[in-house]
């Protein structure tokens, strides 16, 4: 008899979404390491080393644009992750494991200061963006 698959924390995956979703972690967590979305999150790190060691005069926030979008990208991928119900979680990544998921207070947590920190990531980046691309960065 082939040993159950590991059971896959809701609550865990979200917390790693929203702390290392920039690279990628939980994709791995959740698929392996043959996950082709995961490998982009990680790309995107010496992509953005590269675009800031070819252009070093560019502004930072432009030549750092792939790492910046893959962390809100992580930041979205939590809150979709987290809002799954329960069942669906488990049927999706929970097949045979024998196990229930059960999401407590501490995911509704999670998922506030996920919400909170990528909207204000979101905004910085739009304001910064309109800030160098209309005044040429002249207020920052």
């Amino acid at each position: 008899m082939p040993p159950s698959p590991r059971h896959k924390n809701k609550t865990l995956t979200t917390l790693i979404a929203a702390v290392l979703g920039g690279i990628g972690l939980h994709r791995f967590y959740l698929y392996g390491l043959r996950d082709r979305f995961g490998w982009l999150h990680i790309l995107a790190i010496p992509l953005s080393l590269g675009l800031m060691s070819a252009q070093p005069q560019a502004p930072q926030l432009f030549t750092a644009l792939p790492l910046v979008l893959s962390v809100l990208i992580g930041c979205l991928e939590a809150l979709v992750i987290g809002l799954t119900p329960d069942d669906k979680w488990d049927a999706r990544h929970n097949t045979g494991s024998g196990r229930q998921s059960e999401s407590h207070w501490i995911l509704a947590v999670i998922l506030v200061l996920t919400v909170g920190l990528g909207a204000m990531g979101l905004i910085a980046l739009l304001a910064r963006s309109f800030d160098l691309l209309f005044t040429g960065g002249a207020f920052g």
